[in-house]
């Protein structure tokens, strides 16, 4: 039996952006606005989903907002994606982009460093 991957990163991109649009448009004062969903894993039977936050601000808050308002996002979720079932969503907190920024300013500080070392 052959699998579709190609089916379930489509699936995954697709709920990415649907949620990205749903998240953004939340009126929950928890959530921080510049709240992203870096990363969506769809199961190949489309009954679960994790999906990656990354936010800027505060994330235990967000997190909060996001998980009591799980039943209205797979609500709207259900309406703008035409699939067979509507995932169950798990928020995960992603520090990627955090990490990123801090080895970056770390790599500026050793570059900086050796500068100044070698006189320039």
């Amino acid at each position: 039996m052959r699998t579709n991957q190609h089916g379930a990163s489509r699936v995954s991109h697709d709920v990415q952006r649907s949620l990205s649009r749903i998240i953004s448009e939340l009126k929950d004062p928890r959530i921080g606005l510049m709240t992203s969903v870096t990363r969506c894993e769809v199961t190949k039977d489309l009954k679960e989903c994790k999906c990656y936050i990354s936010v800027m601000g505060d994330e235990e808050a967000t997190m909060q907002g996001l998980n009591s308002a799980k039943g209205f996002i797979r609500k709207q979720l259900a309406s703008s994606l035409n699939l067979r079932n509507t995932p169950e969503i798990e928020f995960v907190a992603d520090h990627s982009i955090a990490y990123g920024v801090d080895m970056s300013r770390r790599i500026d500080e050793v570059i900086a460093q050796d500068r100044e070392k070698n006189g320039e």
